[in-house]
C-alpha cells in the first residue's frame, strides 16, 4: 500500500508558530490523598484504584459533564457553566474543592479532540492544589480509536494529530509539556495551517494519509495518547454516586469494576499479548458492554410497563451490588435535555452539546449530596431537582 511506505518525516509540513513552551508544572505521580488545598476545612479526596476506581470526597460539590465529540467551544462553555473554568481564556480553574467529571467521548465527530484532552489535564493539575480533583471515564469512541475504528474521525482532527506530533517533536518528546501545553497553543497552529491550506494543492491525499498515520501512531495499544487514555477508567464510583459512559449492569459489577478498568487500562497500554482476546470484550464490545449499553437511556415512552418494571429492576440490583444510589450515564443524546428517570436512579447528562451531534446548548449535572440541579445557561432558568430518598 502507498500509505505504509510514507514516513512521516518526508512530507511536507508546515513552519510551526509556537514552540512548546511549558504553561504548567508535570504532575507528579498518582497521589491517593489529595490535599485540602488553600487551607480548606474538608476533608482531603481519597482515590483507590490506578485507574481511579473508587473516590472518597466528603462534602464535595461533584458537577458531571456530558459528550463533548472534539468541540473546543462547546466543551470550554460548559465547564465554565459547571463553574469551574475562568472565562477569560487564560483556562484556569475556577472551582477550588469541586470535583468534575467528563463521562467520555471526546473523540470523534470534532477537530479539537486533543485540546480538549489537554485542557481537562490541565484543569486536573490545578484542581489538586486547591483540593478539587477532575476525573474523566472513557466511552465508547476512545475504545473504538484505539482499536484503530476511525469511522467517525473529523477530517480536522486528522490534522490535529498531525500538527500535534510535530509540536510534541519541538518538544523534544516531552510528553507532559507537549500535552499540557497543547490546550493553549493548539488554535493559532490550527489557524497557521488553514492559511496554509491552498499551498497544499495536488498534497491534500497526501496530507490525509499523513493524518492517518499519525493518528494510528497516537492511539495505537500503547501509543503516547492511547496511553493517556489508559489513565482513565471506564467506571468511576464517587460517594455514593457511579459514573460510566453506557450503564453498568449486574453483571458487570459481579465481575468487577476495578477488573475491568485494570483490564481496559492494560489494553490500551498493550500489556501483554497483542491480540484480539486482549480486548476487554465485558467493558467495549457488544450491547451489553460498559461503554455501549443503552439500556437505561431508551425512551420510556416507547417501552411497555413491564419493560420500564424489568428495567428498574436491572438497575436497582446494579446499585444495590455496587453500593451506590444513583448512576450518571452519556453515551446517547437526550433531546429534552438533562434528565433523570426510575425515580431518579439514572441521570442521562449527554446532550448531543457538539456541532458534530446535535450542536445543542450545554448543560451540566450539579450534586451536592442527595441534591440535584441541572444547570443550563443563563438564559435558561436552573432547575433545581431534589433527589428521591436513598437508602
Amino acid at each position: 500500500m502507498v500509505m505504509a511506505s510514507l514516513s512521516l518525516n518526508s512530507l511536507p509540513v508546515q513552519p510551526p508558530s509556537q514552540h512548546c513552551r511549558k504553561l504548567i508544572d508535570a504532575p507528579s505521580s498518582t497521589s491517593l490523598n489529595y490535599g485540602t488545598g488553600g487551607g480548606g476545612s474538608l476533608k482531603p479526596i481519597v482515590i483507590s484504584g490506578d485507574p481511579p476506581t473508587f473516590v472518597s470526597a466528603p462534602g464535595r460539590r461533584i458537577v458531571a459533564v456530558g459528550d463533548l465529540h472534539g468541540d473546543l467551544s462547546k466543551a470550554r462553555s460548559a465547564l465554565e457553566l459547571a463553574g469551574v473554568l475562568s472565562s477569560d481564556g487564560r483556562d484556569t480553574w475556577t472551582g477550588q474543592e469541586t470535583v468534575l467529571v467528563q463521562l467520555g467521548d471526546i473523540l470523534d465527530r470534532g477537530e479539537d479532540e486533543i485540546a480538549i484532552l489537554s485542557l481537562l489535564r490541565s484543569l486536573q493539575i490545578q484542581a489538586k492544589e486547591h483540593g478539587g480533583a477532575v476525573f474523566q471515564v472513557n466511552g465508547n469512541h476512545e475504545t473504538m480509536n484505539i482499536e484503530g475504528d476511525f469511522r467517525y474521525v473529523d477530517s480536522g482532527a486528522f490534522d490535529e494529530c498531525s500538527d500535534f506530533l510535530e509540536y510534541l517533536d519541538d518538544c523534544e518528546h516531552n510528553w507532559e509539556d507537549a500535552f499540557s501545553s497543547w490546550g493553549q497553543v493548539s488554535e493559532s497552529w490550527k489557524e497557521e495551517r488553514k492559511l496554509a491550506q491552498s499551498s497544499w494543492g495536488p498534497w491534500n491525499l497526501v496530507k490525509r494519509q499523513k493524518g492517518v498515520i499519525a493518528r494510528s501512531v497516537l492511539l495505537r495499544p500503547g501509543g503516547p495518547l492511547a496511553s493517556e487514555l489508559a489513565r482513565h477508567p471506564v467506571v468511576l464510583k464517587v460517594d455514593d454516586w457511579v459514573f460510566c459512559h453506557g450503564g453498568l449492569l449486574p453483571h458487570h459489577v459481579t465481575y468487577g469494576i476495578e477488573k475491568i478498568n485494570n483490564e481496559v487500562s492494560k489494553w490500551m497500554n498493550n500489556v501483554g499479548e497483542n491480540d484480539e482476546s486482549q480486548i476487554p470484550f465485558i467493558a467495549t464490545r457488544g450491547y451489553d458492554s460498559v461503554v455501549w449499553n443503552r439500556l437505561y437511556s431508551r425512551d420510556t415512552a416507547d417501552l411497555e410497563d413491564y419493560h420500564i418494571e424489568q428495567i428498574q429492576s436491572i438497575l436497582d440490583t446494579t446499585l444495590q451490588v455496587v453500593g451506590a444510589k444513583a448512576m450518571v450515564v452519556g453515551h446517547t443524546p437526550q433531546t429534552t435535555g438533562v434528565n433523570c428517570k426510575y425515580n431518579c436512579s439514572i441521570w442521562r447528562i449527554d446532550v448531543g452539546m457538539s456541532s458534530g451531534v446535535l450542536d445543542s446548548r450545554p448543560e451540566v449535572l450539579e450534586i451536592r449530596g442527595d441534591k440535584t440541579r441541572v444547570i443550563r445557561s443563563e438564559s435558561e432558568t436552573f432547575s433545581e431537582l431534589q433527589a428521591v430518598d436513598y437508602m
